[in-house]
């Protein structure tokens, strides 16, 4: 993989380029210089810990949308077996943005359905850079509900910038969908667990992230507006973005600390993208915990306690007047 580093990481791949140029140096010729380039990894490995030990909230933005961090299928693809994707509708057309289907985990049959971003141009136009149209949330709604019909937990992966807010989509009322959608997942008969594993972009991210348990990575970030739409609304500038991301409080540890989401999910150091591998494996560890307990509780008990977990929501004071 071409590793892409970030403003913040230069430091990072300033040592990450002459341990490149050592070890070009003693593959083609007798001199050893393992001891140097040890001495150089370990100093990598102490400035990614210094450098994301203070990252701001831009900066986990900009981690967020990192272009080689693991997306939907990538997670799919590794996390579970027998998978096979359902498409469609049934009502105008298939979204590539979305994809949904059943596959199996840990041997348990499930559905599983995530936002689709793409790697390259070709891809990511055909995913539409993974911001839904109103027929991908029909479509998980579909499929959502054939797993209550057939008794299968959902597992909702998440990661778009937003909702696609193009005419077309509003010609075929994108707002209704994803309101349809946040009304039958409050009522959906059987279990759901999302993960925010990049962007949590808006009723986008919130139209399949109802859930009875929800879980954010360490740098995915989750939002009602991008940092640059806040800014261009509230400061008539864009690049004020980077303060509208701190007023925001859309990190991971700002959540959890308001109660929003249920748990955070660490990353390798580094991020997700700089060790795929592992993150998928914690990854799926804290899902099978979450899926075993959620999956031992009777429909009417999820119902309720789901419920409750919404209506808890939000931060008030009582007064009294006179």
């Amino acid at each position: 993989m071409n590793m892409q580093y970030l403003d913040f990481e230069q430091p990072i791949a300033d040592l990450q380029k002459k341990i490149d140029e050592l070890r070009f140096v003693t593959d083609r010729s007798e001199v050893n210089l393992a001891a140097e380039i040890a001495h150089l990894e370990t100093r990598v490995s102490e400035m990614t810990r210094q450098i994301y030990a203070k990252l701001t909230s831009w900066q986990i933005t900009q981690l967020a949308r990192h272009p080689n961090r693991p997306y939907a299928l990538d997670y799919i693809g590794a996390m579970f077996s027998d998978w096979e994707e359902l498409h469609g509708d049934r009502h105008f057309a298939d979204d590539p943005a979305l994809v949904c289907g059943v596959a199996r985990f840990d041997g348990r049959p499930l559905v599983v359905v995530g936002q689709q971003k793409g790697r390259d141009t070709k891809e990511r136009i055909y995913r539409n850079f993974g911001s839904p149209r109103p027929e991908g949330y029909r479509k998980v709604l579909r499929i959502m509900q054939l797993a209550e019909k057939f008794h299968l937990p959902v597992i909702s992966l998440i990661d778009t910038a937003g909702a696609y807010a193009g005419i077309s989509a509003e010609e075929r009322n994108q707002s209704e969908a994803i309101a349809r959608n946040l009304f039958e997942l409050a009522r959906l008969r059987t279990p759901v667990v999302a993960a925010v594993v990049g962007e949590g972009g808006s009723g986008g991210a919130l139209a399949i992230g109802v859930a009875d348990h929800v879980m954010m990575l360490q740098y995915a970030i989750y939002s009602v507006i991008s940092p640059e739409g806040c800014a261009s609304i509230l400061f008539k500038k864009a690049d004020r973005a980077k303060e509208a991301a701190e007023a925001m409080k859309i990190t991971a540890t700002d959540l959890l600390q308001m109660k929003l989401i249920d748990e955070v999910v660490p990353e390798p150091p580094g991020g997700a993208h700089r060790d795929p591998q592992a993150m998928t494996a914690t990854l799926k560890q804290r899902l099978l915990e979450v899926l075993d307990r959620l999956c031992r509780q009777p429909p009417a008990q999820l119902l309720a306690d789901r419920y409750r977990r919404l209506m808890s929501y939000g931060v008030y004071e009582e007064i009294t007047v006179g």
